[in-house]
């Protein structure tokens, strides 16, 4: 691992004068910040020329900044995956791999992708800056660079970089405690990993937009979030639930939805949360809406949940085939109460491509592990041979 003070030099003498950071050479120097300092962020700097790294080193750790210093792109996304980074400041032009190269290569991983990167660039043409943005660059210092544009765009960057790790924290929280729920019952493991690989795949033949596809993985995972508040005797209850008790279960739409709601970028997984069990007929709930006034991604997810209910084991009884789990699906459509389109689109689904669903899990979200995120399921069928009845 790279220490913050390792800073490769190149061999042989300094390649350029720093004629396009005379600015920051020349600016007064602050004395260093004490050790005993917290740290206002911590900067990449990566420069293939070692005059103008030890410059912008020297001026950001002046003002309280912790900065790693590295001269090539290879260095650079090894840092970026090995430390915490808040703002990386690339070089454009960088032998082996390019700035442009670097900074496609960081938002192309999940781990990095949220990481603000600022391209520094002499390049002045429309096309290099058009270049930098499809790269993903979140800002453009152009050279020769000046001490106070450069201090305001690392101080804007690393504030907006600390809100997102502060979302990201809220969203750890929130899908720790769906695998809370999930930890109660063994037998729903891995159903929400399933339940969003199984969404996002029908939402992808829907050809639905990608932030309803986002938004299908996520609600996947979180959609029965609120029966963290239901009773273990209710939830873990092995026959039907008496009318107090599936009550009591269907409060967890509601709460769930109370729960997530504070968090901005689940704005589109609240109708899943709350919606996913309305029933066409409007017998669902919490709302009782009817056909068309359901989300689609919440009839999407819905279909889904239903089948994998259906095809996996429960306490009163054994997982259902795949054909008799779909024979169930559209006689309750002949009931009124599903989207016979989507039980349809989906049953082609799994036809098509029947070995599909036993890679790794898809579920995507900020600082938490794949493949631990669960939640459960009551859909409780009655042991009448036509008679399915849903307790939740």
């Amino acid at each position: 691992m790279l220490s913050p003070s390792a800073r490769p030099r190149a061999e042989g003498p300094d390649p350029s004068p720093l004629r396009d950071f005379e600015q920051l050479k020349d600016a007064p120097r602050e004395e260093a910040v004490s050790t005993n300092t917290i740290a206002l962020g911590t900067i990449l700097i990566a420069d293939d020329n070692q005059s103008a790294r030890e410059v912008l080193e020297m001026m950001l750790r002046s003002h309280g900044y912790r900065v790693f210093a590295v001269s090539d792109g290879q260095q650079a996304l090894q840092l970026l995956q090995q430390e915490a980074i808040d703002l990386a400041l690339i070089d454009v032009v960088m032998p082996g791999q390019t700035g442009f190269a670097v900074c496609r290569a960081a938002k192309d991983r999940p781990e990095t992708r949220l990481t603000p990167i600022v391209l520094i660039t002499g390049l002045g043409r429309v096309e290099d800056r058009i270049q930098g943005i499809e790269a993903g660059a979140d800002d453009f210092l152009i050279k020769p660079v000046r001490k106070e544009e450069l201090l305001a765009r690392v101080k804007s960057l690393v504030r907006i970089k600390r809100f997102t790790d502060e979302l990201g924290s809220a969203e750890t929280v929130v899908f720790t405690l769906t695998a809370s729920i999930e930890a109660k019952d063994p037998y729903t493991e891995g159903h929400c990993d399933r339940l969003s690989r199984y969404s996002v795949a029908l939402g992808e033949r829907l050809e639905l937009p990608q932030e309803d596809l986002i938004a299908l993985r996520r609600g996947g995972v979180v959609h029965d979030i609120g029966k963290v508040a239901v009773p273990e005797r209710v939830l873990l209850k092995p026959g039907p639930l008496d009318a107090h008790e599936r009550k009591l279960m269907e409060t967890h739409t509601v709460i769930g939805e109370r729960i997530c709601a504070p968090l901005k970028s689940f704005g589109q997984v609240l109708p899943i949360i709350r919606w996913h069990h309305e029933r066409q007929d409007g017998s669902g709930y919490p709302d009782r809406l009817k056909g068309g006034q359901i989300p689609l991604i919440a009839r999407v997810l819905q279909t889904v949940d239903i089948y994998d209910a259906l095809t996996t084991d429960r306490p009163y009884r054994k997982a259902l085939s795949s054909e008799r789990a779909f024979a169930i699906l559209h006689d309750e459509v002949r009931r009124g109460w599903w989207d016979g389109t989507l039980v349809d689109e989906f049953e082609k689904l799994l036809k098509d491509s029947p070995e599909g669903w036993t890679g790794k899990p898809v579920v995507p979200t900020l600082g938490f592990p794949y493949g631990s995120a669960h939640g459960g399921n009551d859909r409780r069928v009655s042991r009448k041979p036509k008679e399915a009845v849903i307790t939740s």
